[in-house]
């Protein structure tokens, strides 16, 4: 007899179709756009931001996208609503700009295990591999590496890449298989993970699909691979959006961070996003993007700090495979 799946001790989150207008905004974010001005600044806000950050935002989307609006941008100054690699990235890609994030301890764990003494250490073991290097990432890493993917451009990136080259895939394993799954090449994988997106289980999100059986799931590539099978979608925060717009679904379980609800919930207000759960919770935070808040924002639009600034050779070596990654995906 199959084991029946335990009872979960949460109602999922749910974010039901829109009813009426959005509410107006409140005097904090009327302080951060009127301040936004002032600077001459650009918000850039990542599809994991609070709801009221997104709101206030110039630009809300993924790390690709971000990437384009940060090197095209003619604002004096850019408030990058994040975590510390993606404001480092906007850094690299004008170094002449203001750069500030909002809470310089907004980091990523994914980040965090490619230390790049450890790539650099590994790449003097192993000469002649092809660095491809997920935006996750710091500066410093990026400087080792021959290009640069996001989750959104990582298949077709990786299929440019150098036959007679093998691969060093960092620092996401998961989402490295399952772009050499799609591409058919053969991939040394870092071992990383993003700590969000190893806690979905299949456990818990076929529990919530047995209450909503209509539900399509949609799942980032980030997740383990048992999540990623279950998916009927698997793909980039991006194409979350056109996914869940063109696909006759109304109702959608999405397994990656919870602040990408609000911009489905946005653009989207005709069909209802369930939040992907783990086995202990209805939806999944990240503690480091959370530590952006609208006061923070606030803060350092009025501040101009706290400022994200790097080494010039640095930023010059990293500067070229980030260029790569913007050439190959246009």
């Amino acid at each position: 007899m199959p084991t029946a799946l335990p009872e979960l001790n949460y109602e999922p989150l749910v974010i039901a179709p829109a009813r009426g207008g959005p509410a107006p905004l409140s005097a904090l974010q009327q302080e951060v756009l009127r301040l936004k001005k002032e600077r001459n600044a650009v918000i850039l806000a990542h599809n994991y931001q609070v709801e009221s950050i997104q709101r206030v935002a110039d630009f809300v989307g993924d790390s690709l996208g971000l990437s384009y609006e940060a090197a095209k941008t003619d604002a004096k100054v850019i408030a990058f609503c994040g975590v510390h690699f993606m404001a480092e990235t906007a850094k690299i890609v004008n170094p002449g700009k203001t750069v500030l994030l909002p809470d310089l301890e907004a980091g990523c764990s994914l980040s965090d295990s490619c230390p790049a003494d450890k790539l650099a250490a590994y790449k003097a073991a192993n000469p002649g591999v092809y660095v491809v290097a997920y935006i996750n990432c710091s500066a410093a890493v990026k400087a080792l590496s021959d290009v640069i993917v996001t989750s959104g451009n990582a298949v077709r990136i990786v299929e440019r890449a150098p036959r007679d080259r093998e691969i060093l895939f960092v620092p996401d394993q998961n989402l490295g298989q399952w772009v050499g799954q799609k591409t058919g090449r053969k991939m040394r994988l870092w071992p990383g993970s993003c700590y969000i997106h190893v806690l979905f289980t299949t456990r818990a999100i076929e529990k919530v699909k047995l209450k909503h059986p209509d539900a399509r799931i949609v799942a980032h590539p980030e997740c383990t691979q048992m999540v990623r099978d279950l998916a009927d979608e698997v793909c980039s925060t991006e194409k979350m959006v056109a996914y869940c717009k063109s696909n006759p679904a109304q109702t959608f379980i999405i397994a990656t961070e919870s602040g990408m609800l609000h911009r489905l919930h946005r653009e989207i207000p005709g069909k209802t996003f369930i939040a992907g759960p783990t086995d202990k919770c209805a939806c999944n935070d990240c503690r480091f993007m959370k530590l952006n808040t609208l006061e923070k924002l606030r803060d350092c639009l009025q501040n101009l700090q706290p400022r994200v600034e790097l080494p010039a050779d640095i930023m010059e070596k990293a500067r070229i495979p980030i260029q790569r990654m913007l050439d190959w995906s246009r």
